[in-house]
């Protein structure tokens, strides 16, 4: 009878205890499910992202309201006077954004939209006929900007991921990678400050830098020459606000190329101006 009393008043555990402690188990048991192990991590690079980040890109080109087209002048702006501020809202858009690339496509866009204007401009005053200058405006919108852009841009992607890339100092830093998007903001960046020498400043200049004589050759040359050099030192910053890669000085490399190449062109009498403008206006030069 003493020990039927003591099992008896024994205390049991109670049932909530049990509840929580299955509760707890089964939470443990989702979060180890929810653990990201290194065989997904591995299976996850950026470009699964590519897709999705490219079709609202294309989607937003055609939506002019969603456009920031007075932050994009500022950046039109600042690329021409301060370049490093540029790129220093480029990691603030990282920290927010979680990409180095824009979402917006207003700076292209309206790039676009300056360059036709200015190459109608150059038809207005040098071309002969209508139909041919649509042919100038297409090529030179093609090939100056868009696939010459590509190019570039495709270049400086397969350069950067393959060779400048830091290496990871353990397994557990993410791996990051260079946008192929960024590489081409980078190039339309460099491009922007060149358009407004080589299109703009030159197109008032034009009737003196297509002349014979040695002052149009200087000049042209001279114009010529800052204008490349600007777009490969933006190039530069570009990739060189990156922090995970290294060895950009590898950029300015081609600055080296044009500094040496100008007084050669100089010396040889190849003046840049009448060489482009006989390419698209020889009838009228």
């Amino acid at each position: 009878e003493r020990e039927r009393s003591r099992i008896k008043r024994s205390p049991k555990p109670p049932e909530g205890r049990k509840k929580k402690k299955i509760k707890h188990l089964d939470q443990e048991q989702r979060e180890e499910k929810m653990l990201p192990t290194t065989s997904r991590s591995r299976s996850s690079p950026s470009s699964s992202r590519a897709n999705p980040m490219f079709l609202q890109y294309f989607r937003r080109i055609v939506k002019w309201q969603q456009m920031d087209v007075e932050y994009t002048f500022w950046q039109m702006l600042n690329l021409c006077t301060s370049p490093k501020v540029v790129y220093q809202h480029t990691k603030y858009h990282k920290q927010t954004k979680n990409q180095w690339a824009r979402d917006d496509p207003a700076f292209i866009v309206i790039c676009s939209l300056l360059l036709i204007v200015a190459t109608l401009a150059y038809c207005a005053t040098y071309d002969h006929s209508g139909s041919h200058a649509v042919v100038v405006v297409v090529s030179v919108f093609l090939t100056h900007f868009l696939i010459t852009g590509a190019v570039i841009a495709t270049c400086c992607w397969f350069l950067t991921n393959s060779y400048l890339r830091e290496e990871a100092p353990n397994s557990h830093v993410v791996e990051q990678r260079v946008e192929w998007l960024y590489t081409f903001d980078v190039h339309c960046n460099s491009f922007f400050p060149m358009f407004v020498l080589l299109y703009v400043v030159h197109y008032f200049l034009s009737p003196l830098l297509i002349t014979h004589g040695f002052i149009a050759l200087l000049l042209s040359n001279l114009l010529f020459m800052v204008g490349a050099s600007y777009y490969h030192y933006l190039n530069f910053l570009g990739y060189d606000v990156l922090p995970f890669l290294e060895r950009t000085t590898f950029f300015l490399y081609p600055i080296g190329i044009v500094i040496v190449l100008s007084p050669i062109l100089i010396l040889s009498g190849f003046n840049p101006s009448r060489y482009f403008m006989n390419m698209y206006f020889s009838q009228r030069l």
